[in-house]
């Protein structure tokens, strides 16, 4: 039998610009009581840019200064949905955002949960195609460069350890799985 709990109680601890941070009482089916401290997240988007160059077909990479981790990671666009903003259009708003870069075609990879046992945030992949240059319209405080590679080259940068960022490892496996041609 799979073991249930009821949530009996909620507590909001804080409540920031993107998310919010709860405690919650839980009961199991046996009646016992306990708590979990939980971060509440509107949910976020991943994408996997397709780029075609006169080198060949190459991937867009981000290279992003993540003060939590205190280092610059390696990291495939990605940004947080800002309600009731569907997926797909948040996708297109991170690509020109943090990539300056607008995509004819954006098709949906999947969905993940990020770390469940922290968040309720679910992340949406995607892959963007027919791409075209334009102006970078980043947020304050992001401290990124944009780069291009091609997908062998990120495999290697995971394999070497310079790519680390699981939502980043875990889309680029979902666009193999899915038959992407990168």
């Amino acid at each position: 039998m799979d073991p249930t709990c009821d949530i009996v109680g909620t507590r909001e601890l804080h409540r920031g610009a993107k998310f919010s941070f709860e405690q919650i009482e839980l009961r199991t089916s046996a009646g016992v009581t306990f708590t979990r401290d939980v971060v509440r997240h509107p949910g976020a988007v991943v994408v996997l840019q397709v780029l075609e160059t006169a080198r060949g077909t190459e991937i867009v990479y981000i290279q992003n200064y993540r003060p939590a981790v205190g280092e610059t990671l390696v990291e495939l666009v990605a940004g947080t949905l800002e309600p009731p903003e569907p997926p797909a259009e948040c996708a297109g708003r991170e690509l020109i955002e943090e990539a300056g870069y607008r995509a004819g075609r954006i098709e949906p990879l999947g969905d993940f949960l990020t770390t469940p046992g922290l968040t309720d945030e679910r992340m949406y992949a995607f892959v963007a195609r027919d791409l075209v240059q334009v102006d970078r319209a980043p947020e304050p405080g992001e401290l990124m460069t944009v780069h291009s590679a091609p997908v062998s080259a990120l495999l290697a940068m995971i394999d070497s350890g310079a790519l680390r960022d699981a939502k980043s490892m875990l889309t680029l496996l979902l666009a193999r799985r899915a038959g992407v041609q990168a």
